[in-house]
């Protein structure tokens, strides 16, 4: 059996759940892989079959998308012709992880392809998310159009739905609370979160930051360049992660039983959507609107986390059932 597997590279949890489905496809048959975007952090140990430009949201450094460096980085021409060289036809199973060019092309050839991602949750309207008017939800259900839908999600909101994929490294760490605080805000200049965090002067922080090279240390602020095992020691030994309204982040921080505050980007309506979600549960949120962050700050130190969260590890029962449902005979 061949199967391709194609993988959205805009941020690292699409990737970094990549690390733990890979291996599981591979016993399957001959296994190609496509990665589109260019904004990861986190990289694949098996070769990359496919490496595509593809549609990629620029992180800003105030909170949001930087919409004019995405404009810019988007390339019509390339992305027809990336999808018009595809050989898709000699794959017996097509699995999409919000990536665009495969999804489309697979559209357009009339060959069916199973989405496995948290986007795809995202079908179901049981999945809670604001009452709002947002561009975003256009983004969200044609960015990657599939035939079939496996969703991720921190519950079982539809039958499709199941709980996060948590790597294996994370599985396997020992939780401790060595006091500090984890942060990974990619969206966000480190200089400025500096300036925030510094106001919660009794905290040891320890930032994660896509905007700096080199390790420094202000007052009580260690900023540190993205490094995955950095982040991951930091963040088993944390007593809580400040973060995006990302999806993978969060869950591998609430598997670990820390405790969690969010700040969704401006403008990425499936943060937002994220974001709600967890407030549901009673984790706290800092909107965009919200220009006051140091009492919500000082407020979730302060305070125990009481909502816990389950996460089995069902991942490998996922793709067995997967691959018998949706691969071609």
């Amino acid at each position: 059996m061949k199967i391709l597997y194609a993988i959205q590279g805009t941020g690292n949890g699409h990737v970094s759940r990549a690390r733990e489905i890979i291996p599981l496809l591979q016993k399957y048959g001959e296994l190609d892989i496509l990665i589109s975007g260019t904004q990861a952090d986190v990289k694949l140990s098996q070769p990359i079959k496919y490496q595509l430009h593809g549609f990629s949201f620029i992180f800003g450094k105030k909170g949001g998308v930087d919409h004019f460096k995405t404009w810019l980085s988007m390339n019509l021409f390339r992305f027809r012709k990336d999808m018009k060289q595809l050989p898709l036809k000699e794959y017996d199973l097509i699995v999409n992880d919000f990536e665009p060019v495969s999804a489309w092309a697979c559209k357009l050839q009339g060959i069916p392809c199973v989405s496995l991602s948290h986007q795809a949750a995202f079908k179901s309207k049981k999945v809670p998310r604001p009452k709002t008017i947002d561009w975003g939800k256009v983004i969200l259900s044609h960015y990657a159009p599939t035939t079939y839908h496996i969703g991720f999600h921190f519950d079982r909101y539809d039958s499709f739905i199941h709980t996060p994929v948590i790597r294996s490294e994370i599985r396997q760490m020992e939780s401790k609370n060595l006091g500090h605080y984890t942060v990974y805000l990619p969206a966000i200049d480190d200089k400025r979160l500096v300036k925030i965090l510094s106001q919660v002067p009794n905290v040891q922080w320890q930032v994660f930051s896509k905007h700096n090279k080199e390790s420094y240390k202000e007052a009580n602020v260690l900023v540190e360049p993205v490094n995955n095992e950095k982040f991951n020691l930091s963040l088993s030994t944390c007593a809580g992660l400040f973060t995006g309204g990302g999806f993978e982040g969060p869950a591998e921080a609430l598997f670990l039983g820390k405790k969690l505050l969010v700040a969704p980007m401006r403008f990425q309506f499936e943060q937002q959507c994220n974001a709600y979600a967890l407030k549901q549960f009673g984790l706290p949120v800092i909107w965009g609107s919200n220009k006051k962050w140091i009492p919500i700050i000082k407020d979730w130190v302060e305070k125990p986390q009481t909502h816990t969260f389950n996460f089995p590890d069902e991942t490998a029962q996922i793709i067995d059932d997967m691959v018998k449902k949706y691969a071609r005979k």
